[in-house]
């Protein structure tokens, strides 16, 4: 189709707008990346903008030489895919159960689960159980937590209720009782779902800071991205190099600055669920449009 004018006018200035966009996004990512690979007492000068103006792998060298970065990508890995294997397995029970019609005090369950949206006890009142029942500063606690979501149930549910109810009646005419069809029939046709709300928890888990900064006083269970806020608040030398072994500490006295590691840290921290990503972004789409059917 030919395009008028005014069309292509139109078209044109939309092409600009969204290279703006394009632009602002992801520029401060890649900024960041380019002062993570310049020298730190370098960077102090200020003009680096798109490329690095003093090329150094001297921070990153002190970021992987620090085992405490290791235990903590080691802790993130090992909640992401524990917590994320927990998380369906407990939703996607609930969630059956939920999507049948018969099952007594449906409705008051459904309405007690999606009133804990919207309300809750408070930072306080929880800290005080979790300590309580001796949660505390353990790694269970970080499988433990948000193991149920119930907008991932509402999501589960849904799906569920679309499935022909001819599978589970002719499962259950063969003898199987309600576990069996969930482990036999349904799972194996629930990929899908499955696989879009595994990548929702797992990025969750992932990115999730504030619940160990919170819940966790044991360096060795910190997460990566606690790990990486904590590093980005240490606002001066002194206090980042507290934390640092003695070759970092050496590094950080000659030409790297606090500034540069920060930089590095946040790279190693993001880089990977970034490269992922683009890979898996289909999978969020299909889950926007499985939750947004009706009964």
């Amino acid at each position: 189709m030919k395009l008028s004018a005014g069309d292509k006018v139109l078209r044109g200035i939309i092409y600009v707008l969204l290279t703006l966009l394009a632009f602002v996004t992801f520029y401060p990512f890649w900024n960041s990346l380019v002062l993570s690979f310049n020298v730190g007492s370098d960077t102090t000068l200020g003009g680096v903008t798109f490329w690095p103006r003093k090329f150094t792998l001297e921070n990153y060298a002190i970021v992987f030489k620090e085992s405490q970065i290791f235990q903590a990508y080691f802790v993130t890995i090992m909640r992401t895919l524990l917590g994320t294997l927990l998380a369906m397995f407990f939703t996607s029970l609930f969630a059956y159960a939920m999507s049948k019609k018969d099952i007594l005090f449906k409705k008051f369950y459904m309405v007690a689960a999606v009133f804990t949206m919207f309300f809750n006890g408070g930072l306080i009142p929880y800290f005080i159980l979790v300590y309580v029942i001796g949660l505390y500063d353990t790694f269970t606690f970080l499988l433990v937590h948000g193991m149920v979501s119930v907008y991932n149930m509402i999501i589960f549910r849904t799906f569920f209720m679309g499935l022909p109810d001819g599978l589970e009646e002719s499962a259950k005419i063969d003898g199987c009782s309600n576990f069996g069809v969930f482990f036999r029939i349904v799972l194996p046709v629930s990929g899908p779902v499955f696989a879009t709300l595994s990548l929702f928890s797992a990025v969750f888990l992932w990115n999730d800071w504030f619940t160990p900064a919170v819940f966790i006083n044991n360096q060795n269970l910190i997460p990566l991205q606690t790990l990486l806020v904590q590093i980005i608040n240490a606002g001066t030398t002194a206090t980042l190099m507290s934390n640092l072994n003695t070759y970092a500490q050496s590094m950080v006295a000659s030409t790297v600055t606090v500034k540069a590691l920060q930089m590095a840290t946040m790279m190693v921290a993001t880089l990977p669920i970034l490269l992922i990503y683009p890979f898996l972004q289909k999978y969020f789409v299909k889950g926007v449009l499985i939750g947004s059917l009706k009964e």
